[in-house]
């Protein structure tokens, strides 16, 4: 009996990390045959767990949604981060969750090892969060755009831009981005035939999905990479082109993602491509990178540099 109820809560654990799978991988992980798995479902079926299941050569089962919550089993890492983050939440730029994050944290912590919470209180007493400045996202939004990119389902929302203009969208959604400041979708936007990066807090209430759409290969071979991009151009005017006498993975330290996108041209040498919205504040910024730089284009920021170095230059001559 104790094999046989240990055996059930593997079983819904793996439900709970995966959609969906199919009845010779539950029978591998679970290591039953295909007879016992069945057994297996029937009872989680009896406990109250809505589990589908389709049949077939291709076949499998999956976890559906139910009229109670089923318990979550989590372990010791899973814990601990979901501990983080929702003390984290209670402070952070989704509306609406300060109250149920404390409630949440609550439950967690009663039934947490004391050893877990140890880790937990390590972690959050060396952790001083700055009160957020920008603009905040509604939960109940950020739930449905990720849900509609988990499930690859149509996206209908009506959208203000920077500019104010509102426009109706159907999108294909596919990744949620925070930059630390910001929420951002990454879609293809059927209306306009091509990608699209939409801010979170500019979509209205009132989002529809609809039917599943095939997914597609992200833009820039990466959506961080993309958005990046997208966020750097969105906000700036003027574009530019700067080689950094730096590799890759030394230039990413230093430079924040809303910043540009970095390309490798060898081990000492990378291609920034960035914006900005004005030709004095780019030149500091380059500056203060600590790498040596050499500007391609524009050439209106090449002169701007060198006007600089000379008002620079004259500074010095005391």
């Amino acid at each position: 009996m104790l094999e046989t109820s240990a055996r059930l809560l593997r079983l819904l654990s793996l439900f709970q990390a995966r959609r969906y799978w199919s009845g010779a991988e539950l029978s591998g992980r679970l290591e039953v045959t295909a007879r016992t798995l069945r057994r297996d479902v029937d009872k989680l079926r009896s406990l109250g767990y809505p589990v589908n299941a389709t049949a077939g050569t291709g076949g499998g089962y999956q976890l559906g949604a139910g009229a109670t919550l089923p318990p979550l089993l989590l372990d010791n890492d899973e814990a601990v981060a979901v501990a983080v983050g929702l003390r984290t939440a209670a402070s952070g730029t989704v509306t609406g969750i300060e109250e149920a994050s404390v409630r949440a944290l609550a439950k967690l912590q009663q039934v947490l090892p004391s050893r877990l919470r140890r880790r937990v209180a390590a972690l959050h007493s060396f952790i001083e969060p700055m009160a957020s400045t920008g603009p905040t996202v509604d939960a109940e939004t950020l739930t449905i755009i990720a849900g509609a990119c988990r499930d690859y389902e149509m996206l209908r929302f009506h959208y203000h831009s920077r500019d104010g203009v509102a426009s109706e969208r159907e999108t294909e959604p596919h990744r949620l981005v925070h930059t630390g400041h910001r929420w951002y979708l990454a879609a293809w936007d059927a209306g306009r035939d091509d990608w699209r990066t939409f801010r979170v807090d500019r979509i209205q209430p009132g989002l529809a999905t609809g039917s599943r759409f095939r997914p597609r290969k992200p833009p820039d071979g990466d959506f961080k990479a993309y958005v990046s991009r997208s966020v750097s151009y969105e906000r700036n005017a003027m574009r530019a082109r700067i080689v950094l006498y730096a590799s890759v993975e030394m230039a990413s330290q230093r430079m924040p993602p809303w910043a540009g996108t970095l390309e490798a041209i060898d081990g000492q040498t990378c291609m920034l491509h960035t914006a900005a919205h004005s030709l004095d504040s780019l030149p500091v910024y380059l500056a203060l990178m600590g790498f040596d730089f050499e500007v391609r284009e524009p050439p209106e920021l090449i002169d701007r540099i060198r006007w600089l170095a000379a008002r620079f230059s004259r500074a010095t001559l005391i």
